[in-house]
């Protein structure tokens, strides 16, 4: 059996991404194949997943040597099971950086190609197949475009995302801004995270040089939900970091509406790092980054200290 998954603190595109594949494989290709994820997926994901029939897939356990994997949205070993070297890795479907450190058995297929979401590069891969696809398949297809691209907000979307979001909107009869509201709104809602659990929930470990971060983004409809949270998130931040052995979490609280960012600024190293970073002057304990929305294309790749 082949089994499927993504990255830790799963998302919408890496928990629905492995459940469309799964489908793909099984139902198209004749193969066993199973989804999985790496941890707990988000709000979105589990609203999504729900919406569209589907169960959350199993958490994948003890990866056992030579066992068959394939990996989706994502190619970085430090977002994937320590031993995933010794299972035979047989394809990697992604649209992130290639990062490197990924060994396998033989040469493998892999798909990697600038386009915003995981299940954008899957539907062009499965060709006229992607017709025989139930509706349910289709409505997470569309789900990871809408979450990876923020209903189009983020500068990760193409005009591939846009042409094959509307075809499944029409095809499911959906509007898109009203479903788009209906994810967001499940995103928003992170009452029930303790603080720990939202600076991992949607988080990537990033190095620059001898520094170690955890960059966490909280995408949001209602950013005041969290900000009435900002003391005891920024208290937590030291733990998280001495627990996950980086140096210090950077959370960026972007705000899906107002497509913006706000930085927490818990002390003077992310005061350098944002100011160094995004060419902002800081006074207090959060800055506001007006445009920033995407981790991938803005944040990450303007990191600095």
């Amino acid at each position: 059996m082949i089994k499927i998954f993504g990255h830790l603190a799963p998302d919408t595109d890496a928990t629905c991404s492995a459940l469309i594949w799964a489908w793909y494989l099984k139902e198209i290709k004749g193969q066993s194949a199973e989804a999985f994820v790496l941890g707990v997926p988000n709000t979105e994901a589990q609203f999504v997943a729900k919406r569209w029939g589907f169960e959350i897939p199993d958490l994948l356990g003890d990866l056992d040597a030579d066992q068959d994997v394939v990996i989706v949205d994502t190619n970085n070993p430090a977002e994937l099971p320590v031993n995933v070297n010794d299972a035979n890795i047989i394809e990697i479907i992604d649209h992130h950086l290639l990062v490197g450190g990924i060994k396998t058995k033989q040469p493998i297929n892999i798909t990697i190609k600038p386009l915003a979401s995981t299940a954008t590069i899957m539907i062009g891969m499965m060709g006229d197949d992607v017709a025989k696809a139930p509706e349910g398949i289709k409505g997470l297809m569309l789900s990871c475009i809408l979450s990876d691209t923020l209903e189009f907000r983020s500068p990760t979307t193409t005009d591939v995302d846009r042409k094959l979001a509307a075809e499944l909107a029409s095809d499911l009869g959906l509007d898109i801004p009203t479903y788009a509201g209906e994810m967001f709104a499940a995103k928003s809602d992170v009452s029930h995270f303790s603080d720990a659990e939202l600076l991992r929930l949607d988080s990537k470990k990033y190095e620059i040089g001898d520094t170690k971060f955890r960059v966490s983004v909280l995408e949001t409809t209602s950013p005041e939900t969290i900000f009435t949270r900002k003391d005891s998130l920024m208290a937590s931040m030291a733990t998280v970091a001495a627990e996950d052995r980086i140096d210090q979490v950077l959370l960026f609280v972007v705000n899906i509406l107002k497509e913006e960012a706000t930085l927490l600024v818990a002390n003077d190293l992310v005061k350098q790092v944002a100011e160094k970073s995004f060419g902002v002057s800081v006074s207090g304990d959060c800055v506001v980054l007006p445009g920033i929305v995407s981790r991938k294309k803005q944040i990450i790749p303007n990191l600095t200290v």
